[in-house]
This record gives C-alpha cells, structure tokens and sequence, in this order.
C-alpha cells in the first residue's frame, strides 16, 4: 500500500512538472502588461536621441503599451549602457545602441562598465549611417583620385579632423591610414560641429564624419565629398564613389543604431520586440522622419543584426589595439 502511494505521488509530481513546463513563462506570455523604457546614453537633441524619441511612439503602438525614453548621458555613452547591462532581463529596460556605444568604446576605453557581447543581445537594427571624407574648400581635391595626388604631392601628412579621439570617425581614420597606407595627420576636436566649423573655414584639409552631419554642407557645395565609407554608394549622395570601388577594396566604416536588450532576456520576449520594432519602422511617418535625418531604416533581420554588431565589435577592437588608442 505504501509503495502504492509513493508511486502515486511520484507519477503525480512528474505530471505536474511536465505541465508546467508545457506552459509558457507568464512574463513572456504576458508581455509587454506595463510600459517599456528605452535608455538613450546620451543628452536629448543629439543624433541617437532623435533617433529613440522617433520610433518610441510607432513601437509603443505595435507593443500595445507606452514606450519611454529615458536620457541617462555621461562617459561617453557608458554609464546609461552600464545601468541597462544590469538591468533586468525582461524586456522593459532597453538600449538605444550605437556604433559608439557598442563598437567603438569598449574598443578605447580602458575601463568600462559592460562588455558588449556578453552583457547585451541585439533585437533589431533601426539605421545605418555610412561616413564620407570630405575636403575644405581650399583643399585642392574634388574626389579621391585628386586627394591621393595631393597627399603625394605634398610630402607630408595631410590633416584629417574627426569629433574626438576614441570617436567612430576617429577609428574609421585609423583603419583608412592602415588601408590605404596614406600619410594623414589625425585632428580631434570636441565634437562634430566645431570640427566642420574649421573644416569650412579650410583650417584643417580634410574630415572624416557621418554623411548626416555633412550632407547639407555638400549639397550646398560648401564641402567636397571625396568617398563615402560603404561598400554600397549612398542613395542620399548616389554620384559619390565609395572607398572600396576607388581603391582602397573592402574598406567599410559607418554608424548604427539599435535595440538591445541585456543578454538573459527571454527568447519569446526578444520575438515580440524584433517583431514590434520591424512594424514600428515599417511606418511611413518614421521612414519620413528619419529620411529628414539623412538616414535610411536598415532592413535587417535579427540573426544578421546580430552577427554584423558581433564582427563590428572585433573590427574596431583590433584598430584599437594596433593604432594604440586609449581612453582614460
């Protein structure tokens, strides 16, 4: 009788177990059931904040809650990116990643306070941003074949500006110098705007940026586009070449924003929100809007996200570490 109930009680709990992981987590199920926040890293205004406060309502709408965005700047991106890699793993803190919070600072940095490929998993891309070299006006190159003349002719380094040491559009010069084997003589600035102010001015020669920050200075024919830095011409600039088809073959350098969410998020909840984000870009307000930026919505799945953030990452480590670029 005893060994009766013992087995009794045994199939019982094994029923009971089978059933219950039959069922799925209920904050899976049930998510999203309160709003969801989006950490921006950076200060309101800026590129990756417009970005966030664009979509933020389009992806609020496909999720059926509220999506807030919440700016936590300070170092250069890493400590708004710090709180969400300790964040819970529910879906409900997320990252507005960038190429320079994600690639190109845990790249210079000395010390940081996530690692990008173990503390985050990328649910959806939202934009690409190629970078293009530009000349000043007193710089005696209209496109590439003119500026690698120049660069001979010169017999010295020809001076390149960038918005700071550390920054994507530094390492993109690093990689181009490396690439390329050019003599250029790196000028960082605080930031992109005083670095295109002196670029207009024709204080320094050269600039290497995002086309977003530049293109109206081209359009209005106050800069020369020399190349853009992916390996597809740019649709905003269609007749400029790329770096790779002027020469310098596989040459690819830009910026990208996305979602991430910390790495332990469920597989079911990561669905959700790709599928969500996937809508929400698919609007034709926020394509507009972006557009306006001088940026394009990047039609990636969330493997391929995934796998490019992941060689973007190495990419960039490895010109760190052979340029020696160190940020306190």
């Amino acid at each position: 009788m005893e060994k009766m109930n013992l087995r009794n009680r045994f199939l019982t709990a094994a029923f009971l177990f089978l059933l219950v992981g039959s069922i799925p987590p209920i904050a899976a199920q049930d998510f999203p059931n309160r709003p969801v926040h989006i950490v921006v890293p950076w200060p309101p205004s800026g590129n990756v904040d417009i970005t966030a406060r664009t979509v933020a309502p389009a992806l609020g709408d496909a999720l059926g809650q509220q999506v807030v965005v919440d700016n936590r700047p300070g170092a250069g991106g890493t400590i708004g990116s710090g709180q969400v890699a300790k964040a819970s793993p529910d879906g409900y803190t997320l990252l507005l990643g960038s190429s320079g919070t994600i690639s190109s600072a845990p790249a210079v940095f000395k010390t940081i306070p996530y690692d990008p490929l173990k503390d985050f998993v990328a649910v959806g891309a939202i934009q690409y941003v190629p970078m293009v070299l530009t000349a000043a006006p007193k710089t005696p190159a209209a496109n590439y074949a003119e500026f690698l003349a120049y660069v001979k002719a010169k017999g010295a380094p020809v001076s390149v500006a960038s918005a700071g040491s550390g920054s994507s559009n530094h390492l993109a010069i690093e990689l181009l110098i490396r690439q390329a084997k050019l003599p250029l003589l790196h000028v960082p600035y605080k930031g992109s705007g005083p670095a295109i102010t002196d670029l207009l001015g024709s204080q320094v020669e050269t600039m290497m940026d995002q086309l977003t920050a530049s293109i109206e200075h081209i359009r209005n024919g106050k800069l020369k586009a020399l190349a853009v830095t992916s390996l597809a011409r740019s649709p905003l600039l269609p007749n400029v070449p790329t770096l790779d088809e002027s020469g310098v073959k596989g040459y690819e350098a830009g910026t990208y924003t996305g979602i991430f969410a910390p790495s332990a998020t469920p597989p079911a909840v990561l669905a959700k929100l790709h599928a969500s984000l996937r809508k929400a870009l698919a609007s034709d307000g926020v394509k507009e809007r972006y557009r306006a930026m001088g940026a394009d919505v990047w039609e990636m799945s969330q493997p391929a996200f995934d796998a490019y953030v992941r060689a973007d990452v190495e990419k960039w480590r490895k010109v760190a570490r052979e340029a020696n670029i160190v940020v306190e």
